[in-house]
């Protein structure tokens, strides 16, 4: 399972690289771009790619750092560089779109010109080259990749508003349009990336996981034969991808010592190949020991 999934990390590693390089290739070119054809939404694209690309670099580091073996400082691993770019990135994603949404009311104020032929071109561009990353990463489960997923993801939107933009430009002058269709972008990139930083965050404070029904798991551990009870049953998440659980077990009085090999052998086998978890921590009690505390954790 371990190797399984280091493969998978670099495979995530090798396709926010991709990203990466056509991130910051097609920023230049779209710097080129708008001002060469006076867009406020080439330009604006432009210099929020620029921070993409800043963004994208740091998650490919982290991302590439967050695959490094656990060692003494770092028992779990790195995997949680991986979140705190997930972190930077989101963050990075509201103050581009809070930029964009301010020049382009601006714009909306007193309306510019701008060459619609142009504009269609590098839509049509932009569409492909972003299009290209964001299939790579679609099929990414690590908070960092998706939080990559919709810096690109919002390119494309953009990039398919800018084509409708210059399309309507073209046919009719309209050139508050333009910012229109920018404003309109920053505001649907807002909501779904504070979802996103919001979800980044609660890994962060070890939130258990949207995808572990903890109820479900400790009534397959009490299951297993000579288990009574369990409570104390906690996971958290490392990067969103690989999640961490510990739990304690309450068994039979006259339990052997290969009653309770057999028990942790069998819990842990279960607990492993429910997916997205990475590590097990089991502690076994006998009754007279149960933590009187947690008396309402228990499934009898």
């Amino acid at each position: 399972m371990e190797k399984h999934l280091h493969h998978h990390h670099h495979t995530t590693t090798e396709n926010i690289k991709v990203a990466f390089a056509l991130n910051l290739g097609f920023a230049i070119l779209e710097l080129i771009g708008g001002l060469a054809f006076n867009s406020v939404a080439i330009l604006s694209d432009a210099l929020h790619d620029l921070g993409d690309s800043i963004s994208l670099g740091l998650a490919w580091f982290f991302e590439n750092f967050s695959n490094r073996e656990s060692d003494e400082k770092y028992p779990y691993g790195y995997g949680r560089f991986s979140l705190l770019s997930a972190l930077i990135n989101a963050i990075v994603l509201v103050l581009g779109s809070y930029i964009i949404l301010s020049e382009a009311i601006k714009r909306l104020l007193e309306p510019e010109s701008t060459h619609p032929v142009g504009m269609i071109g590098f839509a049509l561009l932009g569409i492909v080259v972003n299009g290209v990353a964001v299939l790579r990463l679609r099929n990414e489960e690590s908070q960092n990749a998706k939080i990559v997923g919709w810096h690109l993801m919002e390119d494309v939107i953009g990039w398919i508003a800018v084509l409708i933009g210059g399309i309507l430009m073209l046919l009719f002058d309209l050139p508050f349009i333009d910012p229109v269709l920018a404003i309109i972008l920053s505001i649907y990139v807002l909501y779904n990336v504070l979802k996103n930083l919001t979800e980044t965050l609660g890994l962060f404070l070890q939130r258990t996981p949207k995808n572990i029904d903890v109820d479900l798991i400790k009534g397959e551990l009490c299951n297993c034969a000579n288990v009574s009870s369990a409570h104390d049953t906690r996971i958290w998440s490392l990067d969103g991808e690989r999640h961490v659980l510990s739990t304690h077990l309450v068994i039979a009085e006259d339990a052997t010592k290969e009653d309770i090999l057999r028990i942790k052998r069998e819990c842990k086998e279960k607990l492993i190949s429910t997916p997205h978890i990475a590590h097990v921590t089991i502690e076994i009690e006998y009754p007279s020991e149960c933590c009187p505390d947690n008396s309402s954790d228990l499934i009898l």
